[in-house]
């Protein structure tokens, strides 16, 4: 056995000690019983097997049990962001349209909410309180507003309660928008 003088470099002690470790690993195993050395071969070769399914082999099943439903997902968000990008170039393309006829719209809209909703328009900003409106209505009002009246909301504070929505939200009636 060989060993690195005490100035060699800490490369060639590591070298050195690995060398020494190994010979006496293969000292060890000589002195084994063949008996010994099949098992402790056959216990290498399950670990080596369990390592290699749960490092490459577990992994890439999981990725392709749920790739599937992701792809599924992401196509979904995809189809979702096209209507939104293609319902914006037609509100874009869309015809400007006179302030009095965008808050018509807005009133005409507003009424079909009943007594659960108040509005309030002062110049290009319009305020709409709500006192338990359902989420359905709301959406539906959202969109009409957006697409009637060209408004569209600049700041909301809601919260949803067992009844429906409170809160506020305020809009712009710039025209075009």
């Amino acid at each position: 056995m060989s060993r690195a003088s005490p100035g060699a470099s800490p490369m060639a002690r590591a070298s050195a000690a690995f060398a020494q470790r190994r010979d006496e690993a293969l000292a060890q195993w000589s002195r084994l019983a063949e008996r010994e050395r099949r098992l402790l071969s056959l216990a290498a070769v399950a670990l080596g097997l369990l390592l290699t399914y749960t490092v490459l082999i577990a992994p890439a099943q999981r990725t392709l049990r749920t790739a599937p439903a992701q792809l599924d997902a992401l196509e979904r968000q995809l189809q979702s962001m096209q209507a939104q990008a293609a319902e914006a170039r037609a509100l874009a393309g869309s015809p400007s349209i006179s302030m009095g006829d965008a808050q018509a719209a807005l009133t005409g809209a507003t009424e079909r909410l009943g007594a659960k909703a108040k509005l309030q328009v002062q110049g290009e900003r319009a305020v709409l309180t709500l006192s338990g409106v359902p989420s359905e209505a709301l959406q539906s009002w959202l969109g009409e507003v957006r697409a009637a009246a060209r408004a569209r909301p600049v700041e909301a504070q809601l919260t949803r309660t067992p009844q429906g929505f409170t809160g506020s939200i305020v809009l712009s009636l710039g025209s075009g928008t």
